[in-house]
């Protein structure tokens, strides 16, 4: 299989790396870059724990081809902690119990970040369709419905 250069930055940083053609952005993250952050659930799109965002928008790396991402804005869980401190999100979930086995967390987190920069201030009902996409099967979703509020509600708090 022919290799394809790929560009991109991760997370503030460039990345620059020569990927099989037909790679995804999951493999391409977690075995050319070395950030396993985006956990490979199902490979197939319908778990969400492959999350990332890119160029802003909530995407599935699991099946998004690496080479379709160049020049293009990514961020994973792995990039949201700034200074040593946890990222509002993340401290929610840690604090509201919402991690248990950890293997959805970081989709969840990412779905979740993307709707409050687009809402600041969701709804129960917004942030239940916001994870949609997002399959958990250790914390029956309310401890991370309650995460994704507090994060809200402490962030409208900080801006104000």
């Amino acid at each position: 299989m022919a290799k394809v250069p790929v560009q991109f930055t991760l997370n503030g940083s460039e990345k620059a790396e020569f990927v099989e053609s037909g790679t995804t952005l999951l493999h391409a993250l977690r075995d050319k870059i070395g950030d396993t952050s985006p956990k490979g659930g199902c490979h197939q799109g319908t778990c969400g724990a492959c999350s990332v965002i890119i160029d802003g928008e909530l995407r599935l790396s699991c099946l998004t081809l690496a080479e379709t991402c160049n020049g293009a804005d990514i961020k994973t869980t792995a990039g949201l902690a700034e200074g040593g401190m946890l990222h509002p999100l993340q401290r929610a979930f840690l604090d509201a119990f919402a991690t248990q086995c950890g293997f959805c967390t970081p989709g969840m987190i990412m779905a979740a970040k993307v709707l409050l920069d687009r809402m600041p201030n969701p709804s129960r009902e917004d942030v239940v369709e916001a994870l949609s996409g997002n399959v958990c099967r250790c914390t029956g979703y309310e401890p991370i419905i309650q995460a994704v509020l507090t994060a809200a509600r402490a962030n409208s708090q900080n801006a104000a």
